[in-house]
């Protein structure tokens, strides 16, 4: 490129998004983020850490809820939100309306995401601390990696806390 030429919006873009919890509704800001960059050309990576290992972790992708209890923006009473099955009601509503508007569920979402290129990783302190190993993630997931290699393999990258 040229001094005088304008770069094109996504040249050299990339952004790393780090998905801290693992509750349905947390994880797909995430999620969305980085299937939009794809879809626009943007390089993209996903950094699972602590409670958002649990949205790569084959025993538990597929049954993600939403976390009710301490949500300032939950409609339902604090009281009623602690009740045994809320969350669970909660993430079926949820599921049912993300199935209305054509939302991929998480687990094809996430192969959607690997397939378009976006890198998926895996914390390995968060890992060590909740007993993981490899053989419990999906197939999906590029890496392992320590915070630091994060930083190394995102260089350049817009980092978004998720």
């Amino acid at each position: 490129m040229s001094l005088n030429q304008a770069p094109t919006p996504t040249e050299n873009r990339r952004v790393a998004l780090i998905c801290a919890k693992g509750g349905l509704d947390e994880c797909y800001p995430a999620l969305i983020l980085a299937n939009a960059a794809r879809a626009s050309g943007i390089e993209a990576s996903i950094f699972f850490t602590f409670w958002g290992l649990d949205v790569i972790t084959e025993s538990k992708v597929d049954h993600l809820h939403v976390n009710l209890v301490g949500n300032p923006n939950n409609p339902v009473p604090t009281l009623l939100s602690g009740l045994p099955g809320m969350e669970n009601l909660a993430a079926t509503l949820m599921l049912k309306k993300m199935e209305e508007l054509d939302l991929p569920g998480t687990r094809e979402m996430l192969k959607m995401l690997s397939d378009a290129g976006c890198k998926l990783y895996a914390c390995e302190l968060a890992m060590r601390m909740f007993g993981l190993t490899r053989d419990d993630l999906l197939p999906e997931v590029d890496a392992v990696l320590t915070a630091g290699d994060f930083y190394d393999v995102t260089v350049g990258a817009q980092i978004v806390f998720v």
